[in-house]
């Protein structure tokens, strides 16, 4: 088969893509799965196959799954140019799925729809980028561009995380622009770094070093999105 599919594991995130619009190809599950949601599955057009538990844990990653798995086709996302009426979050060099994951999650509850990522950035489908979204995916884009051509184009507000920054507390936010993030170990590139309109950063007032960038994200994202 020519069209490249992803795995979706456990009984939420299946269900999550059999509703939405996302081609789902194939669902192995329980006949308990069945049963209960045999509309689901017809409706979506999916094949489906009865699995026992065993099974189901064997051909995914999760260490229990007693309900489904499916394979999911990867959808063409097209970059069709940034709009400066609404937020984007950029992602520079974001190397662990979960992280990932997370961070589609977070854009997805602060209604932030598209995420352009770094070509060296982790694959927003990998099995456990798709397992930390919780099904978000199917409601946030995500892409990869150059960024550093993406955001030379770009005529709109450009803010990125930095430990120099302004405190994002006391940011006027403009509607819409992009928001950067830099990797979990090195931040934001210097090539990137130099395209900023504003660099913004979490006051620390304890003794930690530094935050998970999908902890930052979402500081950032309250703060961005408030009012």
């Amino acid at each position: 088969m020519q069209d490249k599919l992803f795995l979706v594991e456990g009984l939420k995130s299946v269900l999550e893509f059999l509703n939405s619009e996302m081609k789902v190809h194939e669902v192995f599950g329980t006949e308990l799965f069945w049963q209960q949601h045999k509309l689901e599955i017809e409706h979506s057009g999916a094949h489906f196959e009865i699995a026992d538990d065993a099974a189901l844990k064997q051909a995914g990653t999760l260490s229990s799954n007693n309900a489904a798995l499916a394979l999911v086709h990867i959808p063409e996302v097209e970059l069709d140019g940034l709009p400066t009426n609404k937020w984007t979050i950029a992602l520079d060099g974001i190397n662990d799925p979960g992280n990932l994951g997370a961070i589609i999650r977070i854009a997805d509850w602060y209604g932030i729809d598209r995420i352009v990522a770094s070509e060296n950035s982790v694959d927003a489908y990998n099995p456990k980028t798709v397992s930390a979204s919780k099904g978000s995916l199917t409601r946030v884009r995500v892409s990869y561009a150059d960024l550093g051509e993406m955001l030379k184009g770009f005529s709109g507000t450009i803010l990125g995380a930095d430990m120099e920054g302004t405190d994002v507390h006391t940011i006027s936010p403009s509607k819409g622009g992009v928001l950067l993030m830099g990797s979990e170990s090195h931040g934001i590139s210097k090539e990137l770094s130099n395209l900023l309109t504003q660099r913004i950063t979490i006051p620390r007032h304890g003794g930690a070093e530094s935050l998970n960038v999908a902890v930052a994200t979402a500081v950032i994202c309250d703060c961005l999105t408030r009012g």
